[in-house]
C-alpha cells in the first residue's frame, strides 16, 4: 500500500540483530487554498494493513470529537479506483504541520511493525540477522540444487541405460528379430536376449516393448542423438555434484532469474528522519541535580535552580515530599550519563539521566517503580553515575565498589554491569540482616575510606580488595563495635589524594573537611589493612550527634545538604573550615 518508512534506525537494527521496530507513516502533503488561506492535509498512501474506512475516516472523526486531536474541521474520503485520497480540513487558526503531527501521534496514519526474525535452523528456533538469513537461504538453495541434481542424474542414467540396450538391439537387428521369432513366450525371448547379448532385464523389456516404427532409419538416428545428449547431460550433472563453485553459480543465476521475473519497484519509501537522531543529539548535555526520596520518588532539576548560600544558612525548599518521606539521595549528573541503580536487595538497574522525569525544585518527582521494574518491597539505596557503557576499554578498566551497613566490601569490573535486563540483575549477594549502602566507580587504583556512625574511618588501598563475580557477597572492609554501622564509603584516586579532602557531616548539622595528606606529606588518615577498626574522623558529642555522611571534596566543589523535612542548602565547600581529623566541626 506504499506509505513511508520513517527512519532507517529500526531497519538497521532489524538487519543487525534480527529484532527491530519499523515505523510506517501514511504519505501526506498539505495543500493551501489561495483564496481562503485554509490548509488541507491530503493523504495519498496509507500504512500496510490499515483499514481506511474504520481507522482513518471514522477513527479520526472520533479523535476530533474526544478533543484528542484539535485543529480539524472536517474529514472527507475522495478515494476511487484510481487511488486513495483522504482530505483532512484544517481550521483557519490552526497550523497544518502541527495537526499532521497530531494525526501521526494519535491515529493509524502512523503505525509500527515489529521485526522478529525467529526461524527454524536445523530444527532449532534461532533469532537471525540479515546475514544469517541470507546464509540460511543460500544453504537451503544449495541443498535443493544438490538433491535436484542427484535426482536428475539418477533419471538420466536410468534412461541412458535403456537407450544403450536399444542401440545394441539396433546394431544386431537381424539376430534379435530371429531370436524373438524363435521364442515361444515373451519370458523366453527376454531370457534369450539377456543371455545372448549380455543385456539387463530392464533393457530386454525395453527391446520387447519397442514398436516396429522405431526400426526405421530416422527413428534409429533419434535414439542415437538422444543417447549422445543424455551422456553430455550426465557428464554435466556429475561435474555439478563435484564442484561447489558451479553449484553457487547455478544458485546465483536462478536468483537473478527470479529477480527478473518477479522483482518490482519498492512501493514504500524509506526516509531518514529525526527519529534516527540519537536522543543525545536532541538533548543538551547540561548539568542537572538528580534527587531520589526515601519512598523512591525521583526527578531531575536544572542545576541553576539552586542558588548558592552562605554556610550555616536556613536553605530553600528542595522538594515537596509527603509527611513520612524525605530526600535520601542527591547528586549532580549530566543528561547523557548512565545511571546504575542499586537496591536494598542487591539488584542493579540502569537508565539514562535524560529518561528521568524533569521537575521543578519544589516538585515531588515520579515513583521510581514507574520507571524501572523494581520489586514492591525493594528500594533504591545506591547509584553510580557512569559516562559510558559501550567502550570495552572503559568497561574493563573501571570497577564498581559496593559496601554494606555491616562493613562488607566488594569489587567487580564495570563490564559485568553493562548489560542489565529490564527486571534487573544481581549486583551483590546480600547476607541476612545486612543491606547495601554505597556504590562507587573506581579505576582500580584508588584509596577507600569507610566511615561509621560512631565517628570511625578505616582507610585502605583498593588493591587490597580482589575483583569478584557479580553474584559474590564480598569480604570484610571494616570491623565494627556492637551497635555501630557503616554510614558511607568514599573512593579517591591515588593521583588525587594530595588535592582531595574528606568531608564528614553529623546528624545535628555539624561538618568539617580534613586533608588526606598534611603539610609534611604524611597520611592524616593512616593506611591500615582492609577489615581494620579505623581511626577517629569526627569527635562525637551531644551537640554534633552521630555521623550521617562522608564525602570526598575539593576546594572548588559545592555541597548540597537536605534535611528530613526537605529543606535544601547549597554552599561552597571552601566556606567550610579545614579542621583536624579528631575535631567536632562547625555548624
Amino acid at each position: 500500500t506504499g506509505g513511508v518508512i520513517y527512519g532507517v534506525e529500526g531497519v538497521r537494527e532489524a538487519y543487525h540483530t534480527g529484532r527491530g521496530k519499523v515505523v510506517l507513516r501514511a504519505k501526506a502533503h498539505i495543500e493551501e487554498d489561495v483564496k481562503t488561506g485554509r490548509e488541507t492535509i491530503i493523504v495519498t498512501e496509507i500504512p500496510f494493513q490499515t483499514n481506511k474506512a474504520v481507522q482513518l475516516y471514522k477513527g479520526v472523526a472520533d479523535l476530533v470529537n474526544e478533543k484528542r486531536i484539535e485543529g480539524l474541521s472536517d474529514v472527507n474520503d475522495y478515494s476511487d479506483r484510481t487511488g486513495i485520497r483522504l482530505a483532512y480540513d484544517v481550521k483557519r487558526e490552526a497550523m497544518g504541520t502541527v495537526v499532521l503531527n497530531q494525526l501521526y501521534k494519535y491515529s493509524a496514519l502512523q503505525t509500527s511493525f515489529s521485526v522478529n526474525n525467529i526461524a527454524l535452523v536445523g530444527g532449532r528456533p534461532m533469532l537471525l540477522n540479515l546475514k544469517d538469513m541470507i546464509a540460511g537461504f543460500v544453504d537451503h538453495r544449495h541443498d535443493v540444487v544438490v538433491r535436484r541434481t542427484k535426482f536428475d542424474l539418477r533419471k538420466a542414467e536410468e534412461r541412458a541405460h535403456i537407450l544403450e540396450g536399444l542401440l545394441i538391439a539396433l546394431d544386431h537387428l537381424d539376430a534379435v528379430i530371429a531370436l524373438i521369432r524363435a521364442s515361444q513366450t515373451p519370458d523366453e525371448a527376454r531370457e534369450g536376449l539377456m543371455a545372448q547379448f549380455g543385456l539387463s532385464e530392464i533393457q530386454s523389456r525395453a527391446i520387447l516393448d519397442m514398436r516396429l516404427q522405431r526400426l526405421t532409419g530416422l527413428e534409429r538416428d533419434k535414439i542415437r542423438d538422444e543417447h549422445a545428449e543424455l551422456m553430455k547431460l550426465i557428464t554435466y550433472l556429475r561435474s555439478v555434484l563435484a564442484d561447489e563453485g558451479l553449484r553457487m553459480g547455478i544458485i546465483k543465476a536462478e536468483t537473478l532469474e527470479m529477480k527478473e521475473k518477479y522483482g518490482d519497484k519498492r512501493r514504500t519509501q524509506i526516509v531518514t528522519s529525526g527519529a534516527d537522531l540519537n536522543m543525545e543529539d536532541l538533548i543538551a548535555d547540561d548539568a542537572v541535580v538528580v534527587t531520589i526520596s526515601h519512598l523512591g520518588y525521583i526527578k531531575r532539576t536544572a542545576l541553576n535552580e539552586f542558588r548558592t548560600q552562605g554556610r550555616g544558612g536556613v536553605g530553600s525548599r528542595g522538594s515537596t515530599t509527603r509527611d513520612e518521606d524525605f530526600l535520601e539521595h542527591l547528586f549532580v549528573a549530566t543528561n547523557h550519563n548512565y545511571l546504575l541503580i542499586f537496591t536494598q536487595k542487591g539488584r542493579c538497574y540502569w537508565m539514562r539521566v535524560y529518561d528521568i522525569p524533569e521537575g521543578t525544585r519544589q516538585s515531588k518527582g515520579r515513583a521510581i517503580q514507574n520507571l524501572i521494574q523494581i520489586e514492591g518491597d525493594d528500594k533504591v539505596l545506591a547509584y553510580i553515575n557512569v559516562k559510558d557503557l559501550k567502550s570495552e576499554e572503559y568497561l574493563n578498566s573501571h570497577f564498581v565498589v559496593l559496601c554494606t551497613k555491616k562493613g562488607v566490601i566488594k569489587k567487580t569490573t564495570l563490564e559485568a554491569y553493562s548489560r542489565p535486563r529490564s527486571n534487573g540483575i544481581i549486583a551483590v549477594g546480600i547476607r541476612e540482616g545486612d543491606e547495601l549502602l554505597e556504590a562507587r566507580l573506581t579505576n582500580g587504583n584508588s584509596h577507600i575510606i569507610m566511615a561509621s556512625r560512631e565517628g570511625k574511618a578505616n582507610h585502605f588501598e583498593e588493591s587490597r580488595v580482589r575483583p569478584m563475580g557479580r553474584g559474590a557477597s564480598g569480604v570484610r572492609g571494616m570491623s565494627l563495635e556492637d551497635g555501630d554501622e557503616v554510614v558511607g564509603m568514599i573512593t579517591i584516586d591515588q593521583a588525587d589524594t594530595a588535592t582531595r579532602q574528606v568531608l564528614v557531616v553529623s546528624e545535628k548539622g555539624y561538618g568539617k573537611r580534613t586533608r588526606m595528606i598534611d603539610e609534611k606529606g604524611e597520611d592524616v588518615y593512616r593506611i591500615t589493612n582492609r577489615g581494620g577498626k579505623g581511626v577517629k574522623t569526627l569527635q562525637i558529642t551531644e551537640k554534633t550527634g552521630k555521623v550521617v555522611a562522608i564525602k570526598d571534596v575539593m576546594n572548588d566543589d559545592q555541597l548540597m545538604i537536605i534535611n528530613r523535612s526537605g529543606m535544601t542548602i547549597r554552599t561552597r565547600v571552601s566556606e567550610l573550615r579545614e579542621l583536624g581529623r579528631a575535631t567536632q566541626g562547625v555548624r
